[in-house]
């Protein structure tokens, strides 16, 4: 009883969110998300979580490190390395782009004390994703994605060509381009945010509005520019997984009441409203109503509204973080841990990447999210993988809130060979859930299971609550004979909400205890 209250008291580590506000997207406007989020009991609950953290750090911190260690890299002196983009070359190198503008190239990443950084590039603006492909590192700017070549072979860019470009751009604070990512065509494709505020009112057409904004347009080899979803508002973190999908996170604010992750593909739509004068244009694949519902609940939402293609999964706000960012897909062949194909998403208020696993349902994915690992230095902004399995983070806070002792940085999150237990994979059934997990089960831990399901608001006001929370009927569970399965039977499914669980103490056959107790599992179909 004594260690299943200090395990929920645990949790609010992964919650001193609530004392801040908003992250990435609109941090000068986040007081709106934190009066609505910061609570004088929250607070009291947050600063006692913080106290019994620094009393028993062995809760999480000495746990954490058993399975992954994170490494700090030693980074070129006198630089405000604020590592907004990765990509791995050929040969091994990793090239790092900052916000700011620079492109430098680590010789020797796996080596995070001596590096070996050098300047690649320089000169660019607000650089938001790098991509390397057939002999070119492309690096996302505000207006276009740029094409650089070391021609000379002097290991320094000497060859910067646009490669996508043709979106509005107003001078508007909030109006960042995200990517690149390429299909396996070559087609190039990059994720806008919305336009928030004012900016340069533009001429002709454009002084209406700088077209394009909360759109992935793509970008065809031979340069021509399409639009292709829409509905986003902060599209920052853009990846594909093993198959080639393209994934997109988007951030809490109007019309998103918390973090999700989506599945993009020609013509769908993700509810934000300030992409729908540019969805009546004639050339948009997007088919919507001119004025769409507001104040619904999601569930509501995804039967009602022309269009609306709901997230794959959910993050819970606060619970699995506040500001979801890059996207990255474990195809390291285990040299990671037990997460083969699965995506890890990086945070940044809470500073740290969170895990999600997916499947397809009805010829749409969806899938569970679960906390992975905290305690980055400042807030996560883009991953990639390097050759060795392990797992880059190139950080920033921008002078915004997030957890950590730094305002920018680049470290690595690399996998001790020891074997957490874990759940691996937590699949929808026709009666309710499957967990696999990572080790076999001793039986004699399994208590019982507890949990709600909850939907969010559908609406132009700032973020959302959890609504119509109702405790899960869970009917029965089945451990399997070898321990790595659990059945559970629930009377309550509903389509467009979350289902959250928290485990129980489970423990492995040789004694190791679960690491995380939480999972959730968005249901948009039935099976």
């Amino acid at each position: 009883m004594v260690t299943r209250s200090v395990m929920k008291v645990g949790r609010l580590w992964r919650q001193p969110g609530r004392l801040f506000g908003g992250a990435w997207a609109g941090r000068g406007r986040s007081s709106r998300a934190g009066c609505r989020h910061t609570r004088p009991t929250a607070g009291v609950l947050c600063v006692l979580g913080w106290g019994l953290f620094a009393l028993c750090p062995s809760l999480y911190a000495q746990e954490q490190s058993d399975y992954y260690r994170i490494e700090t890299y030693e980074l070129p002196k006198g630089v405000n390395f604020e590592a907004s983009g990765l990509a791995v070359l050929p040969d091994g190198k990793l090239a790092v782009a900052l916000r700011k503008g620079e492109i430098w190239i680590a010789q020797s990443p796996s080596n995070v004390a001596k590096p070996g950084f050098k300047l690649f590039a320089s000169g660019l603006h607000e650089i938001l994703g790098l991509a390397w492909r057939d002999g070119a590192l492309y690096a996302t700017q505000r207006s276009e994605v740029t094409k650089l070549r070391d021609v000379t072979g002097d290991g320094v860019a000497d060859e910067y060509l646009t490669a996508a470009t043709g979106w509005g751009v107003s001078g508007n604070y909030h109006e960042y381009a995200y990517g690149p990512v390429f299909d396996q065509e070559g087609n190039l494709y990059t994720s806008l945010n919305a336009g928030m505020g004012k900016g340069w009112k533009g001429a002709g057409e454009d002084e209406k509005h700088a077209p394009w904004r909360g759109w992935v347009m793509r970008t065809t080899p031979e340069g021509k520019m399409e639009p292709w979803c829409a509905g986003f508002r902060s599209p920052c973190g853009i990846g594909q997984d093993a198959d080639g999908e393209i994934f997109i996170t988007d951030q809490q604010g109007n019309w998103m009441p918390t973090t999700p992750l989506f599945h993009i593909r020609k013509g769908a739509w993700f509810a934000h409203e300030g992409s729908i004068a540019d969805a009546m244009r004639p050339e948009s694949p997007v088919k919507i109503a001119a004025k769409q519902a507001d104040g619904i609940t999601v569930a509501e939402a995804m039967k009602s509204v022309q269009g609306y293609t709901p997230p794959a999964v959910w993050l819970p706000y606060v619970k699995m973080g506040q500001s979801g960012t890059g996207i990255v897909c474990d195809k390291s062949g285990g040299k990671f841990g037990p997460f083969e194909k699965q995506l890890f998403l990086g945070e940044f208020v809470l500073s740290g990447v969170n895990r999600v696993f997916l499947e397809k349902v009805g010829g749409e994915y969806q899938g569970a999210c679960f906390p992975f690992v905290d305690g980055l230095q400042c807030a996560a902004l883009a991953l990639t993988t390097l050759p060795d399995g392990s797992l880059v983070v190139g950080e920033s806070n921008r002078g915004w809130n997030s957890k950590g002792n730094r305002p920018f940085g680049l470290q690595k999150i690399v996998w001790t060979k020891k074997m957490p237990l874990e759940v691996q994979k937590m699949e929808l059934t026709k009666s309710g859930f499957r967990f696999t997990f990572t080790l076999p089960v001793d039986k004699a831990s399994v208590g019982e299971l507890t949990g709600q399901s909850y939907t969010y608001p559908f609406q132009s006001k700032y973020g959302g609550e959890e609504l119509d929370a109702k405790p899960l009927q869970i009917t029965s569970s089945t451990l399997s004979d070898d321990g790595l399965t659990l059945e559970v039977a629930i009377a309550n499914l509903r389509t467009g909400y979350v289902h959250e669980f928290e485990l129980p103490q489970l423990k492995a056959n040789d004694g190791t205890p679960l690491w995380h107790r939480m999972a959730y599992y968005t249901v948009n179909r039935l099976k």
